[in-house]
């Protein structure tokens, strides 16, 4: 294993219990820097999916949200559901959704941007089914362009941003959606880094997984933490253990209902 591998993997070990009563806003994951070790990089965004389908609840999102969504569109406007992924990282969600959405016999269009050429280089790589493209693009490209997609969510990116970025984000995501946006991540939480410790030790030796895992939970927000700085008409779920939903309802229907339990922002 190469000396920035085992780096990755050696910190945060498990006697290391930093306080989670507030955001580490100013810490650093190891892939955001640019020279990080592009073979540690690679083999995070590989093991992306395994780890998202474990932790991200996707699939309920998935059965509750996005197939109802799809269905009522493909009957009111007979074309398929557009979606927008922002920060697509390895390229793994689009990926699964094309793949139920397959199983369940509905079309989907799904455009992951994401502006890292490192993520761009590692999703391009990829066996891509039909009606699904990746693009090096952030979203005031897209805004700019006036493009629209039917609905916008994202996965761990939320907690990567500034507050400056985390604004622009949310009010792009609001402009190019038609139907609903979602941006999925974790939220912070003892029990959540105290897991994820353990959890994630069989995959992670050789990626980024680990460090960066912990650091995420410890940038992450609670959920009343994001629903005091989300916009005005936004709302904040709680939809699975350790998961917060960030919701922009921009053309509500009947297929885009509220969630028991939400915190309002």
């Amino acid at each position: 294993m190469d000396p920035a591998s085992r780096s990755a993997g050696a910190r945060g070990g498990p006697r290391d219990r930093p306080s989670l009563r507030e955001r580490a806003a100013d810490l650093t994951e190891l892939m955001d820097d640019p020279q990080c070790d592009p073979v540690a990089l690679d083999r995070t965004y590989a093991r992306f999916g395994l780890v998202n389908r474990l932790v991200s609840g996707w699939r309920g999102v998935y059965r509750t949200r996005i197939r109802p969504l799809a269905r009522h569109v493909r009957s009111s406007t007979g074309s398929p559901l557009s979606i927008l992924d922002i920060g697509f990282g390895g390229g793994d969600l689009p990926l699964a959704l094309a793949h139920w959405a397959r199983k369940d016999g509905i079309d989907l269009t799904i455009t992951g941007i994401d502006p890292d050429e490192r993520a761009f280089a590692f999703a391009s790589r990829r066996r891509v089914p039909p009606g699904v493209a990746f693009r090096r693009e952030g979203s005031a490209d897209l805004v700019s362009r006036g493009e629209r997609y039917d609905l916008v969510i994202s996965n761990h990116v939320l907690h990567h941003l500034d507050s400056s970025a985390l604004d622009n984000v949310l009010h792009d995501s609001a402009v190019l959606a038609r139907h609903l946006v979602i941006h999925n991540d974790i939220e912070r939480g003892r029990i959540a880094y105290a897991g994820y410790q353990v959890g994630i030790t069989p995959i992670a030796p050789g990626s980024f997984l680990r460090t960066d895992g912990l650091r995420s939970i410890r940038r992450s927000y609670t959920a009343p933490e994001l629903a005091r700085v989300v916009p005005t008409g936004w709302r904040v779920e709680q939809h699975a253990p350790f998961r917060v939903l960030a919701v922009f309802d921009a053309h509500p229907t009947e297929a885009t209902p509220s969630s028991p339990g939400r915190t309002p922002a």
